[in-house]
Order: C-alpha cells, then sequence, then structure tokens
C-alpha cells in the first residue's frame, strides 16, 4: 500500500510558475528578454523549495519554473510503514520503496519538460539550477540538451565526475563531517532508496537532521519543513553512474554555489567537485560562489539567493 498526492499534482509546480511568470511580466517582451530559470530540487524535497526565491527573482524582472522530480512534492509516494507510529523499525527498514523504479533518465526527462515550456512560453534564455542531489539530474540534462541552456547552477550540488556515483562521493576523505548518512533508517540495496524518518519523535534523531539540512533556520521553520520532506529518494539518483562528455556538458558555462557551513555536502566535497570538473573542462572552468550559509539557503537566505543567480544571469 501507497500514499500519492499525484491527483495534486497538475497544481505543484505549475502554481510556482505562475507566480514568477505573473510578477514578472510574462509575455513582456523585455521580461521575455532576460534569462529565465528552472528550478531543481534535492533528495527529500519538492518544488516548494524554492518558493521563497521566486518571487525574489520575478522582483527582479526574471521568470522561474521549479520542478517536482517524479516521486516527489505533489506527487510523493511513501512506504506504508512511514504512517505507522509509534514507527515500526523493521518494516521500515526492508519496505521496498514505491519509488523503486524511478530513473534519472525519468527526472531529467520531466526538466527537460519544463525547460521546453519556457521556451514555448518565449523565454529562450534559461538557467538551470540543481540543488544538492538535483545535481545528479541537472547533469544528465545539461549532457542530454546542452543547446537549450545559456548556464547551469550548481546550488551546493553534486557535480559528479565522468563515471562517479554520488554514494562514492558521499564515501569519499572529503565527505567525513557529512552528517547525511548516519540518518538513513534502512539498507538502500534493501529498500531501493535512501531513507530518513523525517516524521520521528525521537528528538535527538530530528536535531541531528536538522544540523545536516537546516542549521541556519529555527526550530519552527525546521518543523514546518520536515512536514513537507518525504522519506524516499529513489536508489538510482545515488547509484547511477554519472555519464558527461566534454563536448556537450562541458560546453555549457556554470556556476556553483558554495554553501560554506553546509553540513550535508561539507565545503571540501563541494571543492572537490569544482577541481574534478575544472580539470575535465579546463577551457570552461567554473564560476564559484561562496554564500556563509547552510545547506538550504532557499529558506535561510533566499533574498540573497534570488540576488545572486540573477547577477549570474548577467542581466
Amino acid at each position: 500500500m501507497t500514499t500519492s498526492r499525484r491527483e495534486l499534482f497538475k497544481y505543484g509546480s505549475a502554481a510556482l510558475a505562475g507566480a514568477g511568470l505573473a510578477a514578472c511580466g510574462g509575455g513582456n517582451a523585455a521580461a521575455v528578454d532576460k534569462p529565465a530559470y528552472v528550478l531543481v530540487h534535492g533528495a527529500w524535497h519538492g518544488a516548494w523549495t524554492y518558493q521563497k526565491v521566486i518571487p525574489e527573482l520575478a522582483a527582479l524582472g526574471h521568470a522561474a519554473i521549479a520542478v517536482d522530480l517524479p516521486g516527489h512534492g505533489l506527487e510523493a509516494l511513501f512506504p506504508s510503514s512511514y504512517f505507522g507510529r509509534p514507527l515500526d523499525a523493521q518494516a521500515f527498514a526492508t519496505e521496498v520503496s514505491p519509488l523503486a523504479a524511478v530513473t534519472v533518465e525519468q527526472c531529467a526527462d520531466r526538466v527537460i519538460a519544463a525547460i521546453d515550456q519556457m521556451r514555448a512560453g518565449g523565454f529562450s534564455k534559461v538557467i538551470l539550477v540543481g540543488h544538492s542531489l538535483g545535481g545528479v539530474t541537472i547533469t544528465r540534462v545539461a549532457e542530454r540538451v546542452p543547446e537549450k541552456l545559456i548556464s547551469v547552477v550548481y546550488l551546493t550540488a553534486f557535480m559528479l565526475a565522468d563515471g562517479q556515483k554520488a554514494l562514492d562521493a558521499l564515501l569519499s576523505p572529503e565527505a567525513a563531517t557529512a552528517e547525511v548518512l548516519p540518518l538513513l533508517k534502512a539498507d538502500p540495496a534493501v529498500v531501493a532508496a535512501t531513507r530518513i524518518d523525517f516524521a520521528s519523535t525521537e528528538r535527538a534523531y530530528l536535531a541531528a537532521a536538522k544540523s545536516a539540512f537546516y542549521g541556519d533556520v529555527s526550530d519552527a521553520a525546521f518543523r514546518a519543513i520536515a512536514n513537507l520532506l518525504t522519506p524516499d529518494e529513489p536508489i538510482a539518483l545515488s547509484a547511477t553512474a554519472t555519464a558527461k562528455t566534454v563536448s556537450r556538458w562541458g560546453s555549457v558555462p556554470r556556476h556553483y554555489v558554495k554553501c560554506l557551513l553546509d553540513r550535508a555536502i561539507p565545503p571540501a566535497l563541494q571543492q572537490r567537485f569544482i577541481d574534478a570538473a575544472d580539470a575535465f573542462t579546463p577551457m570552461n572552468k567554473t564560476i564559484v560562489h561562496p554564500m556563509n550559509t547552510s545547506h538550504s539557503p532557499f529558506i535561510s537566505a533566499p533574498k540573497e539567493l534570488g540576488a545572486l543567480l540573477a547577477q549570474i544571469s548577467g542581466y
């Protein structure tokens, strides 16, 4: 048994997009001339991630659309054991995820559809932004459709080397201080997902989750956010080897927003991604933008993040 918000999906990222498009003038010629943004969330999140950032971009004249990746946000699927409280730890640790079959290609398809939606609306200059594990998806998108992007932005994200997997990166020395793996409540090989219990009643566990992802937001803000987070992230996003080429992915100008207080993807690991990418495409190096925030500046510093993304556009 699974629980779905699929019926509500039609109101999800489209609603966020509508807010951004309307506020920046919609079909106004000057607005269309400015780059538009397609925003991709990270693991366990949804399009709501960018709810506070889209108005900031709109105020600066930029359209933006946030995407719910398959199985997230308003079409999220949950293991049935997640709703049993007190939690049956054994069931939660062994129930196969309803997202087990989701692939990186399906996630890329979803994002490319949003890019095409923007372009069909007259926004020919598209900047693709991916947060955290969303970096896996945007890398695939940039490899598949580089001609549809003017730049790509990794927001403290997995900018993996060719052939690398996200799980491999999390086991590297640069990830030694990362606080994510201890939160997992199941073996990914068993449940076909990386699984976290954001509905936990254990104070110490929730405090650890907050520290990993939202260390610089209030406890009250995190309580609200925890109710939006979903427990499962498809295993494919962490266990699929990245495939990219210099001629396609490497041809797109790229930026990296390096979050200096991040405890999910530590700064040392972020720098490793940057160094590897620059070695892969030495003629197209990463432009790095530091932010003095935790893993989630879209909540802790949305105004600053919106201004930074607008600055990246060059308009």
